[in-house]
């Protein structure tokens, strides 16, 4: 059975409904961070009664404090959004709720268990909780169809619903290269080893004799020794003043960014899907990307590279920069799949099709060694 893409063909279920949302909220820019906002806000112009309950802490690797309080949390909604970098962490407290009759859907946004900034062993166990979390889940959605599918081999759960991020409307981006500058190439993201900013690099280091310039944007204080690397091998290389870091751009700033950019590399390892890649996209940008990540399933336009691999990432780029009816060709495939791309309200509308459809919780898998919890203090009020 393929994940469901639930949501298609509907009017506007759901108005009235109430829901709660249990989300972790970082400081730093990042994809889940925007999902959640606009979903937010899309599901609140639908009509539905969003609870927002953020949630702090070192998740997905909690304290017990920070345990006891989500259980007490649980208490408050009939109905739940939970976004998994919470979920894959309590799972007994998801088979709880659920057990009690509460509606529980979890957001899936990336998996913890690739997530190579975490130590191994911890990877290994947040695998085995969050399957027991998602089995125990009333509902589970995914923000593609590659998540929902990796979804059902991992965990076994066959009935995700897909609900792919949308994009805002945007302006072509005019480049560097129709105004007489050379080709601008844009990495977007924040600076860890996940999303692998040394391998643009080495590969631009290979790539010397052509005539490019490149900007890496995005949260440079995550791994701050991973970002003094990448400014130092940038150093090593040569390409000081070929290769720009230059942390988060917001606002007119990013919008610059953008309007400037030829090409965008993406070189994460790990993506259910690829937000940055599709509002590239949305500016008529063709990108390069990690192949085998969900990432591909937001392009539209360019080529796909092995992740980690420099010399393939090399070999396409130079392709790109040396050949001018490929670049042409890629900005028209580009161009052609502006018009095709979700918008917000699409995505609303499967979110709260999935939150809204039947009444009865799916009765939850034995969660080996489930303790009901004892209780808690009161949480805090939410934020309408």
């Amino acid at each position: 059975m393929r994940p469901s893409a639930a949501g298609r063909g509907i009017g506007q279920p759901g108005t009235g409904y109430r829901v709660g949302f249990a989300r972790w909220r970082s400081d730093l820019a990042s994809g889940g961070n925007r999902y959640d906002e606009e979903l937010t806000a899309a599901l609140r112009a639908r009509g539905l009664d969003v609870r927002e309950y953020p949630v702090t802490g070192a998740w997905p690797l909690p304290s017990d404090d920070d345990r006891r309080w989500l259980s007490g949390l649980l208490a408050r909604e009939q109905d739940w959004l939970i976004g998994n970098i919470v979920a894959s962490a309590v799972p007994e407290q998801v088979a709880d709720a659920v057990s009690a009759g509460h509606r529980v859907t979890i957001l899936m946004h990336y998996f913890p268990a690739d997530d190579p900034a975490l130590p191994v062993p911890d990877r290994q166990r947040l695998a085995a909780a969050e399957a027991e979390a998602v089995r125990a889940a009333s509902r589970v959605v995914v923000t593609s169809a590659w998540a929902g599918a990796a979804v059902a081999a991992r965990y076994g759960r066959e009935d995700a619903v897909v609900a792919v991020p949308g994009v805002d409307p945007a302006l072509p981006s005019p480049g560097s290269m129709r105004h007489g500058r050379p080709p601008m190439l844009l990495w977007l993201a924040r600076l860890t080893h996940g999303k692998d900013p040394l391998t643009v690099v080495e590969a631009l280091a290979r790539l010397r004799e052509l005539d490019w310039t490149a900007r890496l944007v995005g949260p440079d204080t995550v791994d701050e020794a991973l970002s003094r690397g990448v400014r130092e091998r940038i150093a090593r290389a040569g390409l000081t003043g070929r290769v720009e870091v230059t942390g988060p751009l917001h606002g007119a700033d990013l919008d610059a960014a953008w309007d400037a950019a030829d090409l965008l590399v993406h070189t994460s390892r790990a993506e259910t899907y690829g937000m940055v890649v599709a509002e590239a996209l949305a500016r008529g940008i063709p990108s390069i990307v990690a192949s085998g990540t969900g990432a591909v399933e937001a392009q539209g336009a360019g080529e796909t590279f092995p992740a980690g691999d420099v010399g393939s990432l090399a070999d396409a780029l130079r392709a790109w920069l040396a050949d001018a009816r490929l670049r042409d060709r890629w900005r028209r495939d580009a161009a052609e799949q502006c018009g095709r791309l979700t918008r917000w309200p699409d995505t609303a509308g499967r979110v709260a099709a999935a939150l809204t459809s039947g009444t009865a919780p799916v009765p939850p898998r034995p969660v080996p060694g489930a303790r009901r919890p004892r209780p808690r203090h009161t949480p805090p009020a939410p934020s309408a």
